[in-house]
């Protein structure tokens, strides 16, 4: 069965239909959390929200964007909506608990310290210069999909990038000039 089709049984109340829908898409929609959210636990409990919504409002889906579009922009308003509630907590208490997980045997030292200066970098954008960000350039979605998966017009996608690159270009700047980086 497609999505839409696996969405209009669950809405005519198949009961495994949702869950068939979830698991095809589940390594996709994770990762979308995880680039969005301060952390995974942030991300893992933004994921369940946004399925628990979508379970709930599949009755609103209109068909006409793919299924996959919807749960993806579902899934970044739950993340969005999470880090507003979380203000309080500083960006930076989240990279003492990442940095076991992004190191690796065979990665060299400054490949480390780079993806940390990164993420750093892309975690202080606002959240929604962000989220338009990894949609555009770092899923390599168009600004047209990113719009649509992101329920923003075109217009906003371009001025989040736009803005959200400048930031990152002026935060990122000195990692031309450090030790033997080019």
């Amino acid at each position: 069965m497609s999505d839409a089709e696996l969405l209009s049984a669950h809405v005519g109340g198949d009961r495994d239909a949702f869950g068939t829908l979830v698991s095809r898409h589940r390594d996709h929609l994770w990762h979308v959390a995880k680039r969005t959210s301060y952390s995974d636990e942030d991300a893992a409990d933004a994921l369940q929200d946004a399925m628990l919504s979508a379970h709930r409002m599949a009755a609103t889906y209109r068909n006409d964007a793919a299924v996959l579009s919807w749960l993806h922009s579902i899934v970044v308003n739950a993340c969005l909506d999470r880090i507003r509630r979380n203000r309080v907590r500083p960006i930076a208490a989240r990279y003492p608990d990442d940095v076991e997980q992004i190191r690796d045997e065979h990665d060299r030292i400054s490949d480390l310290e780079l993806t940390l200066d990164v993420g750093a970098a892309l975690f202080a954008l606002p959240p929604d210069q962000r989220a338009a960000v990894v949609a555009v350039d770092i899923e390599g979605c168009s600004v047209k999909e990113a719009a649509r998966r992101l329920g923003v017009p075109e217009g906003t996608i371009k001025s989040r990038c736009a803005r959200g690159r400048k930031k990152l270009a002026f935060v990122l700047d000195d990692l031309r000039f450090r030790g033997n980086r080019s």
